[in-house]
């Protein structure tokens, strides 16, 4: 145990330009429990990779020790990714279709996160090497979006935010706007405090979903949920659904536009992140005419 390293840890990582970072056990959560059991019911949809199985037939993102036992603690760090421009429910141009806040800049979230963890790795490995010479045989495994364990869990437990009702991880001050990075360590750490859950009574996330993509609080099918189904889903969209879709032509924020913990967020300061020249109001005519195409009911253009 190395009981000031996490205050050095959240040093590099905001030198890296993070705005959050903290620190979680290797545990397996309630949450990660509950993940078999939304595969099997199908929820998952066609996203496959999540199906992922080892030798022994178990799902690699159902436990951190089935598929980095060496692991013995998460870093989690995160992002802010919010734009002054408006929200998809302050925008009803019905000639404009939507993109989400995510994609409206010319980064890979992907990459631009994954260098900013390797940064934070990289300083790691030095102080280690500098202050901690006896700490030799380390690990550690970076990685966005594309491991072994879902980020947003292990950022509850590093006191980074709470999942909401809309299963996107809230910070009180920055909102949920935010990229999650992960760094695996074979590094016994402190571990940070979860937040505790401030959604409260509110239900208005679950209640502006369109397409009635929550089953229940903190429960997603994402069969029927919007960014699914303009991103992930392959072959046509249920024609049941294309009325809620509407004029989301990539993605959809409305769970979290209509957030009240999201109305004071602040603006990112990454400047990957700013609105690419020419996306005004965050709709490109261009999709929305491929949208409004009698063909176009599907990402395949069948």
């Amino acid at each position: 145990m190395l009981p000031d390293f996490p205050s050095r840890i959240k040093h590099y990582a905001h030198e890296a330009g993070f705005d959050l970072c903290g620190v979680a056990p290797v545990h397996n959560f309630r949450e990660i429990k509950a993940f078999p059991a939304w595969i099997a019911a199908g929820r998952h949809g066609e996203m496959k990779y999540m199906e992922a199985r080892n030798d022994a037939g178990e799902l690699k993102r159902a436990s951190l020790d089935r598929v980095a036992p060496w692991a013995r603690s998460v870093i989690v760090c995160a992002l802010n990714y919010n734009t002054d421009q408006p929200h998809s429910t302050e925008v009803q141009e019905p000639t404009r279709g939507w993109i989400s806040r995510y994609a409206w800049s010319r980064e890979d979230y992907h990459d631009t996160v994954l260098q900013r963890l390797r940064q934070v790795e990289g300083a790691i490995q030095n102080d280690l090497s500098n202050h901690q010479p006896l700490i030799t045989n380390h690990s550690f495994r970076s990685y966005v979006d594309a491991g072994p364990i879902p980020e947003r869990v292990y950022a509850k437990y590093a006191g980074i935010g709470w999942i909401a009702k809309n299963t996107c991880i809230i910070n009180q001050k920055l909102g949920s706007w935010l990229f999650l990075g992960v760094i695996l360590t074979s590094l016994e750490l402190q571990a940070d405090i979860p937040a505790p859950d401030r959604c409260g009574s509110c239900t208005r996330c679950l209640d502006a979903c369109p397409t009635h993509a929550f089953v229940a609080a903190g429960e997603l099918d994402a069969r029927l949920c919007i960014s699914y189904l303009t991103i992930e889903k392959r072959g046509e969209i249920p024609e049941a659904l294309r009325a809620g879709i509407g004029r989301h032509v990539f993605g959809c924020d409305i769970c979290q536009d209509v957030c009240p913990w999201n109305r004071k967020a602040p603006v990112t300061a990454a400047r990957e992140f700013q609105p690419r020249p020419g996306l005004v109001n965050p709709a490109l005519e261009w999709l929305v005419e491929m949208q409004s195409a009698p063909q176009c009911h599907n990402r395949d253009g069948k």
